[in-house]
């Protein structure tokens, strides 16, 4: 699980879930994820401990349910409320893979860039072109310039 999350470690993982029926042939899955894992600072690459604690709800419907089609305006664009309810996931047949459904709000959860704890985050950002004129390395081309135009 480790290698497939990009971790040096995971020393515990546990995941408990609720399942409910919801409305006719649908399921309300509720819970929470635990783990103790180890990542790599993105800067120095030492390792660094990490606790990842996950609240899950999350709605399955079968794949031909009504419900898990994709609600279109009259122009054809989808439609989503940034504040209301996810689209339901879907399922086939009887039965739904909950280790995958833990795995990935276990991954949604890991943060992407990990920096050791005591690194300085004042640092400004240096963006290619941002310097100012006479911060500017000399470009390569300049010198061949300065060539050509010698007698």
């Amino acid at each position: 699980m480790a290698a497939e999350h990009g971790l040096q470690t995971v020393n515990s993982f546990a995941a408990e879930f609720l399942l409910t029926r919801w409305k006719k042939n649908g399921v309300r899955l509720r819970g929470t994820i635990n783990a103790e894992i180890v990542q790599s600072c993105v800067v120095t690459l030492e390792p660094i401990d990490a606790t990842v604690s996950e609240e899950v709800d999350t709605i399955f419907v079968p794949e031909n349910s009504r419900l898990a089609k994709i609600q279109l305006d009259e122009s054809g664009e989808l439609l989503l409320d940034a504040d209301g309810a996810d689209i339901p996931e879907t399922f086939v047949g009887d039965k739904i893979d909950i280790g995958a459904v833990a795995e990935e709000f276990f991954e949604l959860a890991l943060d992407p860039y990990p920096r050791k704890p005591g690194l300085l985050d004042d640092a400004e950002p240096v963006v290619f072109g941002d310097a100012e004129e006479g911060d500017k390395p000399d470009s390569p081309f300049a010198k061949l310039s300065e060539w050509q135009n010698k007698p």
